[in-house]
């Protein structure tokens, strides 16, 4: 294997990804508190957008690259624009009814990922196209997208105010 490639261990893959959303929403819960400074981690900067939008985007991408290398088809190569940029979306606030949004998009992803990766062989968990990763490699893989939400992190709520209280 070479330096990039995945390690796993004895969890089930559907396990990893369905925990790792959990973790990523456990921390997008408080993010209706961000004040609106786009947080600088490594050479980039995060929002809650931008946290939530990579983090659906790895996993659809995964999702597809598993579904063509269980079907035995080739992989698309994917496009997107990543971390590297950050849109005006990204810039918005986050309120409570974009959590509702990033509960439901997530949670329907985890679901895909249990029934698909619950129904593959341990045989087809493991398989390797040339130096493609498996799909076990994959979910272990998309641990790594907890980084986006940590990059947010869980943030503290923010006391009423008195002012906010009168009115």
């Amino acid at each position: 294997m070479d330096d990039d490639t995945p390690e796993t261990d004895a969890r089930h893959p559907a396990d990893v990804v369905t925990a790792m959303i959990e973790d990523c929403l456990s921390r997008a819960a408080t993010w209706s508190a961000w004040d609106g400074t786009p947080v600088p981690v490594d050479d980039r900067f995060y929002t809650p957008h931008k946290a939530i939008r990579r983090i659906t985007d790895h996993l659809i991408d995964h999702l597809a690259e598993i579904e063509a290398r269980l079907a035995g088809a080739p992989t698309i190569p994917d496009h997107w624009h990543a971390s590297a940029i950050t849109t005006a979306a990204d810039l918005a606030p986050f309120t409570p009814e974009d959590l509702d949004e990033a509960r439901s998009r997530l949670t329907r992803l985890a679901q895909l990922f249990e029934l698909r990766l619950r129904a593959a062989s341990e045989d087809a968990l493991d398989h390797r196209d040339g130096e493609g990763w498996s799909p076990r490699q994959i979910a272990f893989h998309l641990e790594g997208s907890l980084y986006y939400a940590d990059a947010i992190g869980f943030l503290p709520t923010r006391p009423a105010s008195s002012n906010y209280a009168r009115m």
